[in-house]
């Protein structure tokens, strides 16, 4: 749980993620992407139509490499009005120095837990003319953070002015078509000390059982199922199209494309799949673009209960 304090400053009690995640809770998180300018209040509108509904909230960090307000910055926004944030945290744009940097300051500013990336290439988004940093890569950011939070920096010098105390995640994909290549990069991400992990979009239940029982069996990590609000036929067949390593069913898309009202056939879709997570996994991670003010209603007709205060 967060509380908001007097000053600006946010102040941190213990985490009521990481509590959820360690005692074994059905875990609910939702995504909401920072402003591309200086005003947040779409984002904290957004955020806080998912009060009392989320144990956290996601602050992407330049998702799709589309630039937007740093997440840490926007995750400190968070906090100050009561919200506890998952803070993403991308190698593509910051070298080690920069990572350790800014998570001694996401600490110092009451942010807990965090997502390690590797980041999404930059030429698919809005600056391909970028320069690339990747100095590191997701796993060696988990081991970094496991160092921070160890007392040491990134060469084992010992960090004078106090540990770090930050809850980290990873992302994983169960229907990536290499299931070797899956099992090890999820293995790899185990032993660097992830502590819970949020896959991407989820539209194959029967390969997320198969993942759940031969390869995350076990690890007695949450393992949180993507779901993403679908609001036409067309987005699904746009998310087909340019989204790697994704593919919506036609039988989905049908469903949309036959609908009186294609938003309120995606919240229903989205319901499903809610359920079908809940019998597989520890959570749901709730994407739903521009429309997280429909996420409590998904959560509803999927029979989810507000968490307790």
């Amino acid at each position: 749980m967060l509380v908001e304090s007097n000053s600006h400053s946010p102040v941190s009690t213990q985490s009521q993620f990481r509590t959820a995640a360690q005692s074994g809770e059905f875990l609910i998180t939702a995504e909401v992407a920072p402003p591309k300018g200086g005003d947040p209040s779409h984002m904290i509108k957004m955020a806080q139509a998912l009060k009392g509904r989320v144990h956290a909230v996601n602050i992407t960090d330049g998702s799709r490499a589309v630039l937007r307000m740093s997440s840490v910055a926007a995750s400190v926004i968070l906090l100050q009005h009561g919200i506890e944030p998952i803070c993403q945290m991308a190698c593509r744009d910051r070298n080690r120095l920069a990572l350790q940097a800014d998570l001694m300051g996401a600490h110092a500013l009451g942010i807990r837990n965090i997502l390690a990336l590797t980041g999404d290439p930059l030429k698919a988004g809005d600056h391909p003319d970028a320069k690339g940093v990747f100095d590191l890569e997701s796993v060696r950011l988990l081991k970094l953070i496991g160092k921070l939070n160890s007392g040491f920096d990134a060469n084992d010098k010992p960090l004078t002015d106090g540990v770090t105390d930050l809850f980290t995640g990873a992302a994983v994909d169960p229907q990536l078509k290499s299931w070797s290549g899956l099992q090890r990069r999820f293995e790899r991400k185990l032993e660097a000390g992830a502590q819970f992990f949020q896959s991407q979009l989820i539209t194959d239940f029967e390969r997320l059982e198969k993942f759940m029982n031969e390869i995350a069996a076990g690890t007695n990590k949450p393992i949180l199922a993507g779901i993403f609000l679908l609001k036409s036929a067309k987005n699904a067949q746009f998310i087909n199209k340019y989204v790697p390593g994704v593919h919506i069913p036609e039988t989905i898309i049908d469903r949309l494309a036959g609908a009186d009202e294609p938003l309120q056939e995606g919240v229903k879709i989205a319901a499903e799949q809610v359920q079908l997570a809940r019998q597989l996994c520890q959570g749901v991670h709730m994407m739903a673009i521009k429309r997280e003010d429909l996420i409590p209603k998904i959560l509803d007709l999927a029979e989810v209960q507000p968490l307790k205060s």
